[in-house]
């Protein structure tokens, strides 16, 4: 580990190291080859944008989605997690439910994109089926939930999700809620509720993984404790980088490194997030941009490019990134990391804004002196093992309790 020490000096110090160090396009082909997961994606935000396609290439300048086929296709990406991200309500039985009416739709949303493009995406629901597809040239589209609030006080409703292709959920987002309390809120439950208990031996039956992102510390700790199968942080960042209370400490990475989980490390919160000004009042639009006509958005993209130049989103960098990339896999191993830059959620800054990106992270990761083998199990393997260890864990289960009757 004393070569991620070494390079995050590097980095932080603006070099460079030179000695063994690829071709460029030599990485950028080990990228292409490589079963690359991106375990939150929240691209289906856009997908039903009047005129807009997923198929298409779209411009930066006037168009702000960070994830596209195109992109994918280039080698880039080769699959991952599309989330269902339901936007936190009041805690009554109709907020549950206009949630619940919600979240179904976004999932039916995501199924009818994927199923549009049957030549060339797919949806997965194991890890054999995202070796298989990728072996088939064909991108992988898991499911994710965001947020657990959409469940409302009725714990068989993963089944539900489950049923709709969910292989990974968290409880919480960026407000308490009826599950557990958000790293972002002031305690209510002290960690995880009486229900958000529940939530993860349910989780644990049905074989999904455990998302614990957005979740407070004490919800981290508990459910590190109690869930039967490793634990994913789908897309997080170190506070070593940044202290913000989204982002885990060293402490607690080597805990869950120790439980065989892994980090998916993300682009977000390493620095504080700046929304003054105009900027809050485009991100909220943003955040509802598939209200708008498609006039509508190619202006809100304008103005958030030129506000780019001078209030960006993130006080941040591609050194700063990486040294903390460098700092977490000195802190947790190579079997304990994974990427998920938040696209399309507010991930990316100035200079790393999108996933045409991504084969720089492998460039710096092979001259850090890191295998194909170890960059391969940082890319995807670790997420597909974490899979496999809790589809197997349920399965297990289920065979325990056929045996019992």
């Amino acid at each position: 580990m004393k070569r991620a020490s070494l390079l995050s000096l590097l980095l932080l110090a603006g070099c460079a190291t030179t000695a063994s160090a690829p071709r460029s396009e030599d990485a950028a082909a080990l990228h292409a080859r490589l079963l690359s997961l991106d375990t939150h994606i929240d691209t289906p935000m856009h997908f039903a944008r009047p005129g807009w396609s997923f198929g298409e290439p779209h411009d930066p300048a006037t168009d702000l989605v960070q994830v596209d086929m195109q992109r994918m296709e280039a080698g880039a990406l080769s699959g991952g997690f599309f989330a269902i991200y339901t936007e936190q309500g009041p805690l009554t039985a109709e907020g549950y439910a206009a949630a619940l009416a919600y979240a179904r739709g976004r999932s039916d949303l995501i199924d009818r994109t994927v199923a549009a493009f049957p030549g060339r995406i797919a949806p997965a629901l194991t890890a054999d089926d995202a070796e298989r597809l990728h072996r088939q040239g064909k991108l992988i589209a898991f499911k994710s939930m965001e947020n657990s609030y959409e469940l409302g006080e009725d714990i068989g409703l993963l089944d539900e999700f489950y049923a709709r292709g969910v292989r990974l959920a968290g409880p919480v987002h960026g407000a308490n809620n009826q599950f557990a309390d958000s790293a972002t809120d002031k305690p209510k439950w002290n960690g995880l509720s009486p229900l958000g208990h529940r939530w993860v031996q349910e989780m644990n039956r049905l074989g999904m993984v455990i998302d614990a992102s957005h979740a407070s510390d004490a919800a981290f700790d508990q459910m590190l404790t109690e869930s039967k199968t490793p634990i994913l942080l789908s897309h997080s960042s170190a506070r070593w980088a940044f202290d913000h209370p989204r982002n885990l400490d060293d402490g607690r990475i080597r805990k869950l490194a120790a439980n065989g989980g892994a980090m998916c490390i993300s682009t977000i919160f390493l620095s504080d997030l700046n929304l003054a000004g105009e900027r809050a009042a485009l991100f909220a639009r943003y955040e509802h941009i598939s209200d708008l006509s498609p006039a509508e958005q190619v202006e809100l993209a304008r103005r958030w490019r030129e506000l780019d130049r001078t209030q960006p989103l993130w006080n941040t960098d591609f050194e700063r990134y990486m040294a903390m990339i460098m700092h977490v896999i000195e802190v947790a191993g190579v079997d304990h990391v994974c990427f998920a830059g938040d696209w399309d959620g507010g991930g990316g800054f100035v200079g790393f804004n999108d996933i045409s990106q991504l084969p720089r992270v492998t460039a710096r990761l092979r001259q850090a002196g890191y295998s194909d083998d170890e960059l391969a199990k940082m890319w995807g393997g670790n997420v597909l093992r974490i899979l496999r260890e809790t589809q197997s864990v349920a399965t297990n289960w289920v065979s325990v309790e056929d045996h019992s009757r």
